[in-house]
């Protein structure tokens, strides 16, 4: 197999149009293959003289494209290079722009060819660039890439960097939506923590935040998907769903009016509700591919928890049988079910069969829950207040009793 290997002192870019030309048209014989050789490197050479970088680019890409399936991974790999690095010609950022999405573009239009190849090649042009949306420009196509490509395993390890890959891009609303909107895609995909899942499915929510009704209902679908992938976590008890203008247009909705019921269920109330709901929406559950043992699981924990945070602190054991609807013997290990997941910290009172909680997670964090963090907060600075004006006392009293003393020797 022909190798490249540029020897000569001829210009590396004539030399991948020369190779990669002769590699096309090798099946057309030597009087054929000979003169569109030619002319494809003349009119190289012309995209040289003339600086027109994004004619160059264009001419390259489309050549190497066409023996994508012919040349080794080793070969194509040294053309993609030399062919990204024309992004370091341009002086107009337009130009850069429109040469990084014509090439990212066309880098990942086949992604069942060599797609983990393709990939890299879109890493190593995402680093040769500098303009910031140039970059974001050439990360969406690799994430479409490794999407369509079902390569994902090589590109999720970036969704931890994406928080600083946004302030380094400064995108602009819809842009933010998009890439939030495909990595939720590629970890739903891929099948990785739900947990995950949700958080970029709750960021692409939150764009939506002060937006008309026409702009919202773009949101709607993902907003039930949301809801959805919360009900199936199984790590997931605590969030603030209700409180999104993206979420709270479903209430009504006629198509997701009983998803918002459902979340309202497992955010706010106890098994006795989800019971009710799944007697005569069995089916929908169903259609969402939510089991129904997994959902009461859940709802048993969230009910343990709105117990604790309305029993004054303690909770007989009678009460939490009745509410989760187990057996005597069952109740403590929900409960230390419930500790393990670090919903509530308590101590089991088995002589007088109560469970006393010292500390119980919040199933959602909205105003009235931020009221009252204010009014902790406000009677742990006037408890530190008087300590330290205690103790500013003390010492003034210490100090005038130890100058009384010096005075009474002399």
């Amino acid at each position: 197999m022909t190798t490249v290997v540029p020897t000569s002192e001829e210009d590396p870019v004539l030399y991948v149009v020369r190779f990669t030309a002769e590699m096309s048209w090798a099946e057309a014989g030597p009087e054929v293959a000979e003169q569109q050789v030619a002319s494809l490197c003349l009119e190289a050479q012309e995209c040289i003289i003339a600086g027109r970088w994004l004619d160059l680019a264009s001419l390259m890409i489309t050549s190497a494209d066409l023996v994508f399936s012919k040349a080794s991974d080793k070969d194509l790999e040294c053309i993609f290079t030399i062919i990204c690095n024309l992004v370091k010609k341009p002086e107009s950022l337009d130009e850069l722009f429109e040469m990084a999405k014509l090439l990212s573009t066309k880098i990942a239009q086949q992604p069942n060819d060599k797609p983990a190849l393709r990939l890299k090649i879109l890493i190593n042009l995402y680093n040769l660039l500098e303009n910031p949306y140039s970059r974001f420009l050439v990360y969406m196509n690799a994430l479409k890439l490794a999407m369509d490509g079902k390569v994902t395993e090589h590109i999720i390890p970036s969704f931890k960097m994406i928080d600083t890959l946004l302030k380094e891009w400064d995108l602009r609303v819809q842009d933010q939506r998009d890439i939030f909107l495909a990595v939720s895609n590629i970890l739903k995909e891929h099948k990785s923590s739900p947990k995950e899942t949700l958080k970029f499915l709750t960021k692409y929510l939150a764009t939506f935040s002060g937006e008309d009704s026409h702009v919202m209902e773009e949101a709607k679908e993902e907003a039930a998907h949301t809801i959805i992938e919360f009900v199936k976590a199984p790590d997931v008890f605590q969030h603030d769903l209700l409180e999104m203008p993206a979420i709270a247009q479903l209430e009504n909705d006629t198509k997701y009016a009983l998803v918002y019921q459902l979340l309202k269920i497992f955010q706010t109330q106890r098994l006795d509700a989800y019971l009710d709901f799944y007697a005569t929406n069995s089916a929908l559950l169903k259609s969402y591919g939510l089991v129904h043992e997994e959902c009461i699981a859940n709802m048993r924990l969230m009910s343990i928890v709105d117990l604790a945070s309305n029993e004054s602190g303690q909770i007989p054991y009678s009460l939490i049988k009745d509410t989760l609807k187990i057996e005597a013997d069952e109740v403590e290990p929900w409960v230390v079910k419930a500790i393990t997941t670090k919903l509530v910290d308590c101590k089991m009172d088995q002589m007088n069969q109560v469970i006393r909680v010292s500390r119980c997670t919040e199933r959602v964090f909205g105003p009235r829950q931020w009221q009252a963090l204010r009014e902790k907060l406000a009677t742990w600075r006037s408890n530190i207040a008087n300590v330290i004006t205690t103790i500013q006392a003390n010492k003034v009293t210490e100090e005038g009793t130890q100058a009384m003393k010096g005075l009474a020797i002399h």
